[in-house]
């Protein structure tokens, strides 16, 4: 394991049972079997180190949803199976790392304070990947989208999220978290997503039948 790595699974260990306030770069050199001053070559101080935390989770959680997304396309799912699958991917991978710790809400309260450019550069990325996915679904299975475009759609989705998030600190208990969440995505769908119109037949107009005269007819 390379010590860059090293010491990001030693710091994520740190800050699940001590939180991001009570947590000091000692600990994290201590947990990763480093020298204080071996961790600061790596990393200049304790927000940094937990950016470091936090892009790793955003990284893997959007792998996550890629290739999940990819996987529920090629079995044949539904566009709303599709969705609900690559956001429950992207959830638990983001999640599981923090799940159980007494602090989970201080640390995701943390993640907007320290790592706010990073939550808006991933949030662009996760809205990219939906937009994709969602393109390509509706081309595969011929459907349209009711009085919106795509990425209006994709906004409602994501509204409903951060919705959902309200009603959830730090999205926990997950299972129920998601359970309503995919609730909200059905009916999302449900109200904007229809089959492609078939396209109009037009049955060609009947052959004129010539009135000229040939040249053998009597007259």
């Amino acid at each position: 394991m390379k010590p860059r790595d090293r010491i990001l699974d030693a710091a994520l260990l740190v800050f699940r049972r001590q939180g991001f306030r009570r947590s000091s770069i000692e600990q994290a050199a201590e947990a990763a079997g480093l020298t204080r001053q071996a961790l600061y070559h790596h990393f200049k101080s304790k927000e940094a180190l937990f950016r470091a935390v936090i892009e790793r989770l955003h990284e893997n959680a959007l792998a996550a949803e890629i290739a999940t997304a990819n996987a529920a396309e090629k079995a044949g799912g539904s566009l709303t199976d599709i969705l609900i699958a690559e956001f429950t991917a992207r959830l638990k991978q983001f999640i599981a790392p923090l799940e159980g710790s007494p602090h989970v809400e201080e640390l995701f309260s943390e993640h907007l304070l320290q790592a706010r450019d990073i939550y808006q550069k991933y949030a662009a990325h996760y809205a990219e990947q939906l937009t994709a996915t969602i393109e390509r679904a509706c081309r595969k299975q011929r459907l349209v989208l009711k009085n919106m475009s795509v990425r209006d759609f994709v906004r409602c989705i994501e509204l409903a999220f951060n919705g959902t998030k309200s009603a959830y600190p730090g999205m926990q208990p997950a299972d129920a978290f998601l359970k309503d969440f995919s609730t909200m995505v059905r009916t999302l769908v449900a109200g904007a997503v229809v089959p492609s119109p078939k396209p109009r037949t037009v049955k060609p107009a009947p052959a004129k039948q010539s009135t000229r005269r040939k040249s053998g007819d009597r007259k």
